[in-house]
């Protein structure tokens, strides 16, 4: 029996899986080092690494780009320099605790809303502490709204 998500709507996790496929597909028409330059292209125009890879999937029809490199997309952006301070995952947290602090301020009786924003604040303290066990953090990183207002520049 599987237990619910904590913070969502939703059930439990799907199943679901990818496919494990190991060789790079017959049908795919482009070579590793044109999907680098793709990469770097989409990369230097501001792209990060979840909207890269739609793009590709959608637009160039490579269903993966660890089949093609034979590395993940971040391992690819962090050799050539790329690759952003902060995690994305981490900044798309703290834009939504400063959208929600934005919020609070003209609406002081959400208390809904209060609570997101305690909610949100505790998943980026997890997932600072996980990604500075990681190494993707340095280890005194200390989350704090003021900073985080100039960091992200919403």
């Amino acid at each position: 029996m599987q237990m619910a998500r904590m913070y969502s709507r939703r059930k439990g996790k799907s199943k679901s899986t990818k496919p494990v496929k190991k060789a790079k597909p017959a049908w795919l028409r482009y070579q590793q080092e044109e999907v680098g330059q793709l990469i770097l292209k989409l990369a230097k125009a501001g792209k990060n690494q979840a909207e890269i890879g739609v793009i590709l999937r959608d637009s160039y029809g490579i269903p993966d780009v660890r089949v093609v490199l034979g590395k993940r997309l971040g391992g690819f952006l962090r050799e050539q320099n790329l690759h952003k301070e902060l995690p994305e995952d981490l900044v798309a947290l703290i834009r939504k605790d400063i959208f929600l602090m934005k919020h609070l301020e003209h609406n002081k009786k959400d208390m809904t809303a209060k609570r997101g924003m305690m909610l949100t604040e505790s998943k980026i303290g997890r997932l600072s502490k996980y990604y500075k066990v990681a190494g993707r953090l340095p280890v005194g990183w200390k989350y704090s709204r003021e900073q985080a207002q100039l960091l992200v520049g919403s």
